[in-house]
C-alpha cells in the first residue's frame, strides 16, 4: 500500500536524523496554556487516563516528542457553545495525556473562527505560522469546508470533532470525522423512530440554506420512505427567517403529525419548542447532534425541552468509568455537564495519540518533535485508513474509519428529563 510504504520510509528517515524541539511563532510552551486564550487546566497529576485506547499494535518502539495541535471553532458568537465545548473537552484530554509521563506531550492552540468561513481560514493560517502539526477542527461545517480545502493543498491532517457534512471530507484524503456524517444521522434517526414505534406521522422542519440540515433531511426522508414511515409535512427556513416558525408548526399540526423531526441547531430549535408550546401543539420532538447544547442556552426555559429525544454518540449519564470520569472533570473545571461536542473534543486528541502510538509500535518508534505537518499527515492517513486500527473513546467503542474519512460507531439516543440528558 502506497501510504503504508511512505510511512515506513518516513520512520527510517527519522531513525537516522537528529530532531530538535521547535517553538511556535508565538513563543508558546508545552501544555495547554495558549497566549491570549483562556484554557483552564485539569488536575490529573498521578492519575491514569481514562481516554481513548490504542488499537491493535505490533512489536516495536515508543512514541516520544511534542506534538503541536491546533483547534479551530466558534468560541464567541452565536455558535460559541459548540466551539467552547470542543476546546474544553480537548483541553482535558491533552492534560491527561501530558500527565502520563510517557515521553510524549501535546500542546494545544485554540483559535476562534466565530463560525465564519473567512475567519476560519485566517485562523488556519495563524496555526500554520505557529508551527502547528495537526488540527482538531473545524467545529462547524461551513468553516470546515473552507479550511479543509486549504489543508488538503498544504497536506495538514485534520480530524473534525463535529463538522458532519460529506462535503467536508469529499475529495480530501487528509480530512477525517470523529462525528457521524449527515447521511448516517438521517438514516439512523428514521430507523430509530420506526424500531421504537415513536410515531405514525412525521413532520420535518429543516434549514434549506444549511448543508448540515439539508443533508440530514435528505437521507432521513429517503430512509423513511424505505421503511414506510409517513412524512406528512416538510417545511423549511433559512438563517434570515429563523425567528418565526408559526407557519411551519401550523402545517405540521394540520397534517396530524405526532412527531416533529428537527435536523437543525439548538438556536432555532429553542424557538420552535417555545412557539409550539404557545400554540398548544405538543408532538414528540426528535433532533440530532446539532440540538445538543440547548440546555445551556442562555435564557432558555429548559422545561420546554422536556421529553425531547436526540440521537447522539454521547450520554453524560452513561455508567461506564471513562464517561463518568470525564463528566466529573468537566463539571469540576467548567461547572456544567458536558455536551456531545465536549465529548467529541475530548476524543479527538486521544484518537490522534492512539494513531501515533500504533504507528510507533509497528515501525520501530516515532519522535514527533520538529516533524513537518506534511510528514505527520501521511503517517496519520496511513493509520486511520488501516483496517487493523481502531480507537475506543467515550463517544464510541472500536471506532474505525474508511478511506473517505467517515467514522463507524454506534449511535445512542437520549431524552431530556428534568433539565438533563438521560440515556434511553
Amino acid at each position: 500500500m502506497k501510504k503504508k510504504l511512505l510511512g515506513m520510509l518516513l520512520a527510517g528517515v527519522m531513525s537516522v536524523t537528529a530532531l530538535t524541539a521547535c517553538t511556535s511563532g508565538s513563543g508558546e510552551t508545552t501544555g495547554t496554556e495558549t497566549e491570549g486564550t483562556e484554557t483552564e487546566g485539569t488536575e490529573t497529576e498521578g492519575t491514569e487516563t481514562e481516554g481513548t485506547e490504542t488499537g491493535t499494535t505490533g512489536e516495536g518502539g515508543e512514541l516520544t516528542g511534542t506534538l503541536n495541535v491546533g483547534v479551530i471553532g466558534p468560541m464567541t458568537g452565536a455558535a460559541a457553545i459548540y466551539g467552547t465545548a470542543v476546546k474544553n473537552g480537548a483541553t482535558i484530554a491533552v492534560d491527561e495525556i501530558n500527565a502520563m509521563g510517557t515521553g510524549f506531550q501535546m500542546t494545544l492552540n485554540p483559535q476562534d473562527d466565530v463560525h465564519d468561513p473567512e475567519i476560519s481560514v485566517n485562523a488556519y493560517h495563524t496555526l500554520l505560522d505557529n508551527d502547528v502539526q495537526v488540527i482538531v477542527g473545524t467545529v462547524t461545517t461551513s468553516p470546515c469546508v473552507a479550511v479543509s480545502a486549504e489543508a488538503n493543498s498544504d497536506r495538514v491532517f485534520m480530524l473534525t470533532p463535529s463538522a458532519s457534512s460529506p462535503t467536508v471530507t469529499e475529495g480530501k484524503d487528509n480530512v477525517f470525522q470523529l462525528c457521524f456524517s449527515d447521511p448516517n444521522q438521517g438514516s439512523a434517526s428514521a430507523q430509530y423512530i420506526v424500531d421504537n414505534a415513536l410515531a405514525t406521522k412525521v413532520a420535518i422542519i429543516y434549514n434549506n440554506g444549511d448543508a448540515y440540515s439539508s443533508g440530514i433531511y435528505q437521507t432521513f426522508k429517503a430512509k423513511a420512505e424505505e421503511l414506510g414511515l409517513e412524512v406528512v409535512s416538510e417545511t423549511t427556513f433559512t438563517d434570515d427567517t429563523a425567528t418565526d416558525f408559526k407557519v411551519q408548526l401550523g402545517a405540521a399540526k394540520d397534517a396530524g403529525a405526532d412527531l416533529l423531526f428537527l435536523p437543525i441547531y439548538y438556536q432555532p430549535a429553542s424557538l420552535i419548542l417555545r412557539q409550539a408550546s404557545e400554540m398548544g401543539y405538543s408532538p414528540k420532538m426528535f433532533g440530532v447532534d446539532g440540538m445538543d447544547g440547548i440546555l445551556t442556552l442562555e435564557g432558555f426555559d429548559t422545561s420546554l425541552a422536556e421529553g425531547v429525544i436526540l440521537l447522539t454518540p454521547f450520554s453524560a449519564d452513561a455508567a461506564d468509568e471513562k464517561t463518568q470520569n470525564f463528566v466529573a472533570k468537566y463539571n469540576e473545571n467548567y461547572n456544567e455537564v458536558p455536551s456531545q461536542f465536549a465529548a467529541d473534543g475530548y476524543d479527538c486528541p486521544y484518537a490522534i495519540y492512539s494513531a501515533l502510538q500504533y504507528y510507533a509500535a509497528n515501525n520501530g518508534g516515532l519522535d514527533v518533535t520538529g516533524m513537518s505537518h506534511e510528514e505527520l499527515c501521511e503517517i496519520l492517513i496511513s493509520v486511520f485508513t488501516d483496517p487493523n486500527f481502531s480507537a475506543d473513546g467515550i463517544t464510541g467503542a472500536g471506532m474505525v474509519w474508511n478511506s473517505t474519512g467517515e467514522v463507524n460507531k454506534a449511535p445512542k439516543a437520549v431524552v431530556i428529563q428534568n433539565g438533563a440528558y438521560v440515556g434511553m
